[in-house]
């Protein structure tokens, strides 16, 4: 991996751990985190190579009693890119990045279910994608106006896959609300061109303030949205993932994304590819919280995710 020299601020590293040594015995060492979701003093991990989801202790305490792998044998079984929860209904949506519907179409699609993580079904979200495995990669929820919405982060830059997908300046967010029996798209949130990222890997929302990782990037945008529009206000404000001294990326995977506190996020990250640099795999299939430097602004405590 080419090393990214940044003159923008770091986040700061609170604590992390590897997925597998908080969950001594799991059924996989293999545990590829894709996203994460900060719910009642609890960590929510889903996994692209499994279908089982982890709960795990804030305090990322080995032999916690609070982690453990809630067990799933109902619904698909991988492909699983982010984890979203809806305070309204209790129900939790965990996002399939891409499935084929049809004979020559894909789209992304989420599982549902109920406050105790028993399947209810999966649903589609109505975005056709360009290829089979470039679609939406973050999920978020957020209520408007007694509607309840999910946010669909798109992968790549304007929605596209390949060398088109890595162009900066072009992020987008779908947003879906529910009809009789799955999600309709009904607006795009565009990010600011000024967010430079190659690739967009999680995405979580508390009252009006929107946070965006990418992977690639190994950065983490922070910004608002308008009350009454699917519009971001400002340009935002763009935070590297702690560098090595040489200003080399080490959080090479980073995926989801969650709001912890108004200063702070839980992120988890992914198996390192072969071809990354050593120090990427130091940081993978992990669970790491990070804290914002400097004023945060007013953001209510929880919100939604």
């Amino acid at each position: 991996m080419v090393a990214t020299r940044v003159a923008m601020p770091q986040l700061e590293l609170v604590r992390e751990a590897k997925i597998l040594d908080l969950l001594p015995g799991s059924l996989d060492p293999r545990l590829e985190a894709s996203g994460v979701l900060a719910k009642d003093g609890l960590f929510y991990v889903i996994f692209d190579n499994l279908p089982h989801i982890a709960c795990i202790g804030p305090g990322l305490a080995r032999e916690a009693s609070s982690n453990y792998m809630i067990m799933q044998e109902r619904g698909h079984r991988c492909g699983f890119e982010d984890i979203a929860y809806d305070a309204r209904s209790g129900r939790f949506y965990v996002l399939i990045e891409s499935l084929r519907r049809g004979r020559a179409t894909y789209m992304p699609a989420v599982q549902e279910y109920d406050a105790g993580f028993r399947y209810i079904g999966r649903s589609w979200l109505d975005f056709p994608l360009d290829r089979p495995n470039k679609g939406l990669e973050g999920l978020t929820c957020v209520h408007r106006d007694g509607q309840t919405y999910l946010l669909g982060l798109c992968e790549g830059n304007r929605g596209k896959g390949g060398a088109a997908g890595r162009v900066p300046g072009g992020g987008r967010i779908q947003v879906f609300r529910r009809d009789r029996r799955n999600w309709q798209r009904v607006g795009k949130i565009r990010l600011p061109e000024t967010v430079l990222f190659e690739d967009y890997s999680g995405i979580a929302v508390t009252g009006d303030r929107v946070a965006v990782v990418s992977q690639v990037s190994s950065a983490l945008w922070l910004g608002r949205l308008a009350p009454d529009s699917w519009q971001v206000t400002g340009a935002g404000v763009t935070y590297a993932l702690p560098r090595d001294a040489d200003g080399s990326i080490t959080y090479g995977t980073a995926e989801g994304v969650s709001w912890m506190a108004p200063d702070q996020v839980v992120m988890c990250s992914d198996k390192a590819k072969p071809e990354q640099d050593r120090r990427c795999r130091a940081e993978d299939q992990s669970i790491h919280v990070f804290r914002i430097p400097g004023p945060a602004g007013p953001v209510p405590a929880t919100g939604s995710q």
